[in-house]
């Protein structure tokens, strides 16, 4: 039987492929607020500007492709039973092969309507006032914005449960709930961390990789396979 590999992905795997980050460092989003483009009140207050701001981030994800890091945890399906929990929008982890993948954040790819989080479409064009769901309900992103629940934090903290490696790679950990999915490993699960920046609290020194998410992918590759395959 394959151990179970659980993934945690952040911006910084997506980074190297030239899928833009969440903020700059003045907390502007594309010169915009953060709250005016990814939050309830902002969408209530002007629609259009949100609705365009995800079109130019969608048209951007078609302009980018899957890097090595998203290859190698594809391939690393092989060798273990894959799980990703991403905290990305993009779909970069599904173009490079992996099966298994779960957006905590939602997927820019996809649409819902305003008054609900079922109903869930895929949409891949541009999303703007008029575009309604088969009920005539206005359709918004499929993005979970600030002030909004994570749906599918249950489901993530279910598969986190039952893992033997944990990896992190990408994020910087400061971004709740999904921080807080390292609670729910269990006592024996091995953890990896992938990133140049982060605090070494999460894993043991020689399980963390001060490197990019392409470089470390590589490390941790050569790593589990040698140590902790079946």
């Amino acid at each position: 039987m394959k151990k179970k590999l659980v993934v945690l992905s952040g911006a910084g795997i997506s980074a190297e492929s030239g899928v833009k980050t969440f903020r700059d460092s003045n907390g502007l989003w594309e010169n915009h607020k953060v709250e005016d483009v990814a939050s309830p009140e902002g969408f209530k207050k002007d629609p259009k500007l949100v609705l365009d701001f995800y079109n130019a981030r969608r048209k951007q994800l078609l302009e980018v492709e899957a890097n090595n890091a998203h290859f190698i945890l594809a391939e690393l399906e092989n060798v273990f039973d894959v799980e990703i929990i991403t905290q990305n929008v993009d779909d970069l982890h599904e173009r490079s092969g992996s099966t298994k993948v779960l957006h905590l954040h939602g997927e820019l790819k996809k649409a819902r309507p305003i008054n609900s989080d079922s109903g869930i479409i895929t949409w891949e064009k541009d999303l703007n006032i008029g575009d309604f769901d088969f009920e005539g309900v206005q359709l918004r992103p499929h993005i979970v914005w600030f002030g909004e629940m994570v749906q599918e934090m249950d489901t993530a903290m279910e598969i986190c449960s039952v893992a033997d490696l944990f990896l992190i790679v990408g994020t910087s950990m400061s971004v709740f709930p999904a921080a807080s999915l390292i609670n729910y490993l269990p006592q024996n699960c091995e953890v990896f961390v992938i990133d140049p920046n982060l605090s070494g609290t999460y894993s043991k020194k020689e399980n963390h990789f001060r490197t990019s998410a392409t470089e470390g992918m590589e490390l941790f590759r050569s790593r589990i396979i040698n140590n902790f395959s079946d």
